[in-house]
């Protein structure tokens, strides 16, 4: 499926999500986010799809909010975009329990960083930057204060959150909000590589251990297992386990189904 500012593509059980609006930086517009909203819905339903990548054309990664969107005003931009927010987007906490990677080149700015929170794994280019600069133009960071301090150390959070500054590649590596660095060349290959070692672990067996990870963040601990045990018979009753220990048995490579 190609659309005109995102574009989908699907391959042994890999979906890429690239962002296409080069030419203003991939800035999210009303339309490109409803075109990514489709995206990651396709992704989240499609069988076939295990693992995500999210991505982007051009040099920029994401220039953030497009301020330009509609009739070209600031209050235009307002009403179309911040005012009707997407609360089930993939960026603001759509329950997505496969595996996903951020691939990042460039800079990386509001929007899209909040996108890019949401991922598992964030492999980025040396030369990526990342800022939430919503602060130095008198507005609140509302989705990405929620999620960041859920990641990082609090003072390092609010480094990005309180300045508005753009943190270098090598300083989001230090801190945690990038998992892997790489040179530019090597930005692509990486993440498709480690895309296709997800693949190699049972789907639905990684779709229930993040579930149980993600929703137990927020339970005592017998709450915790309890629901733990529930997901793992969840998961027991699918063909795929069958498949597991018989592979094993065999001392073959197992070949899951989703099923």
């Amino acid at each position: 499926m190609t659309m005109s500012l995102v574009t989908y593509e699907l391959s042994d059980h890999i979906a890429t999500i690239t962002l296409n609006r080069p030419e203003a930086g991939n800035a999210i517009n009303g339309a490109l986010r409803e075109e990514l909203n489709a995206a990651w819905n396709r992704f989240r339903d499609e069988e076939d799809a295990w693992v995500a990548i999210l991505t982007a054309n051009g040099r920029v990664f994401c220039a953030g909010g497009d301020l330009k969107d509609g009739e070209g005003s600031v209050g235009t931009f307002a009403g179309t975009f911040w005012e009707k927010p997407t609360i089930n987007s993939f960026e603001s906490g759509m329950e997505l329990f496969k595996p996903t990677i951020a691939a990042v080149q460039g800079p990386c700015i509001g929007y899209g960083l909040t996108g890019v929170l949401f991922c598992d794994f964030v492999i980025a280019s040396t030369e990526a930057t990342f800022a939430f600069p919503e602060v130095r133009i008198g507005v609140p960071t509302i989705v990405g204060a929620i999620r960041l301090p859920q990641r990082l150390r609090w003072a390092d959070a609010m480094e990005l959150l309180l300045t508005g500054k753009p943190m270098s590649a090598r300083r989001a590596k230090e801190v945690g909000l990038v998992w892997r660095l790489v040179e530019p060349a090597d930005l692509q290959a990486t993440a498709r590589a480690w895309a296709e070692t997800l693949t190699e672990a049972a789907p639905l067996a990684q779709r229930a251990t993040k579930e149980v990870a993600w929703r137990t963040a927020d339970m005592g601990w017998i709450e915790s297992v309890r629901f733990g045990e529930v997901m793992r018979k969840v998961a027991g009753a699918t063909s795929d386990v069958i498949e597991g220990i018989t592979a094993w048995r065999e001392k073959r490579t197992p070949r899951w189904t989703g099923h």
